[in-house]
């Protein structure tokens, strides 16, 4: 209504540019290494640890990649946010807070997405040890095991987010509120949460945070086991044909 109807699509560009590596590297880490793990804590079975870890260790890949993009986007999708391109936000934040700008949030980002991740993967895992036991491809077993993955995590881990977020934005009310500098560390970043808000603050947006996880894990989670079934599908065929 205030800023026009193109305004929630502000910064799908960058979000889009950095997804495509982050996500790269973060489902080809999770598949070497829950197969690895796997065979060393229950050879020939599904282990949740081994999910767990992996999806841990994933994380560090994706979110390295993952990060600049996040901080320019949610700077771009700020109320009356001043940056109209890409670009120009990139270019101001770099002149204006240097490089480490763009990462200022990693560790919060971690802290949050590490947990974010174990929980997801273990809840997408088990759900699909109950509803596609065979572990064939099945598109709504798929769908509905990514999103309730997604809702599970995004809840539990949304006071990380939260925090995440004022990291990224430097939330002008925040900064108008006796806080003088930069607000650093996750620390830092939950106390200034806090003194705004109070407890309730740090689960701010939690239903926008699941609405938006839910789609967002059942896509990804869905375009994934289909190119991984014709991917395999190919190999084997090959195979055959040799």
């Amino acid at each position: 209504r205030t800023e026009g109807l193109w305004r929630p699509m502000r910064g799908l560009n960058i979000t889009a540019t950095g997804a495509g590596p982050a996500h790269a590297l973060y489902f080809a880490c999770y598949e070497k290494l829950k197969k690895t793990l796997s065979d060393v804590i229950h050879a020939g079975g599904n282990s949740h640890v081994a999910n767990g870890a992996a999806g841990c260790v994933a994380t560090l890949l994706h979110d390295a990649a993952m990060n600049p993009a996040e901080v320019v986007k949610q700077r771009m999708q700020m109320y009356n946010s001043p940056y109209q391109r890409v670009m120009d936000c990139v270019r101001t934040v770099w002149r204006n807070e240097g490089a480490g700008a763009f990462y200022r949030s990693y560790t919060t980002q971690l802290t949050m997405n590490i947990p974010f991740q174990a929980i997801h993967f273990m809840t997408y895992e088990f759900l699909q040890e109950q509803l596609n036991p065979h572990r064939q491809y099945n598109p709504g077993s798929h769908v509905v095991s990514g999103a309730c993955a997604g809702a599970v995590a995004a809840a539990a881990t949304t006071p990380l987010d939260v925090c995440k977020t004022l990291l990224n934005t430097q939330e002008s009310l925040a900064l108008s509120s006796n806080i003088s500098g930069h607000i650093t560390g996750m620390a830092n970043a939950f106390r200034t949460v806090y003194q705004v808000g109070g407890v309730t603050a740090y689960f701010r947006g939690v239903q926008a945070r699941v609405i938006y996880q839910m789609p967002s894990t059942a896509i990804a989670w869905s375009v994934y086991e289909f190119f991984k079934y014709i991917l395999t599908k190919r190999q084997e065929e090959r195979r055959a044909g040799k």
